[in-house]
């Protein structure tokens, strides 16, 4: 059975880049969301495998986000790979203290994302 991703990120063009990476790279199921509040709602109801969350989102930041994935039941196991833009050092040791299962830097390569996401996930291609 395939896997199914949730990708929560408020720029349309890496939704878009990083769907169609999924989908032929990876042969996954690809749901989007382009708000935070959009992506816990799906996350909620459409039960994903894993779930791409953007850390910087306008209407709640990603770290926010997954702190209220982590506080759903349904949600709470899903693992979560953050997308930033922001690498430094301090950053990644505050995410990773959150619990998050990776961090990937943006901007992405859309050839490799799909072996990075099964990498960090355990999955293979």
């Amino acid at each position: 059975m395939s896997k199914r991703v949730l990708i929560i990120d408020d720029e349309d063009d890496i939704r878009e880049v990083a769907q169609a990476s999924l989908e032929m790279m990876g042969g996954w199921e690809v749901m989007t969301a382009s708000s935070s509040s959009e992506g816990l709602e799906m996350a909620e109801t459409r039960q994903p495998d894993a779930i791409l969350l953007d850390v910087m989102l306008p209407d709640i930041d990603g770290p926010t986000t997954f702190q209220k994935l982590q506080a759903m039941p349904a949600t709470r196991e899903i693992p979560v790979v953050l997308l930033t833009a922001k690498v430094q050092a301090s950053d990644r040791r505050r995410f990773a203290d959150l619990g998050v299962t990776a961090v990937l830097s943006k901007p992405f390569d859309p050839v490799a994302l799909a072996g990075q996401v099964a990498a960090a996930l355990g999955w293979s291609l």
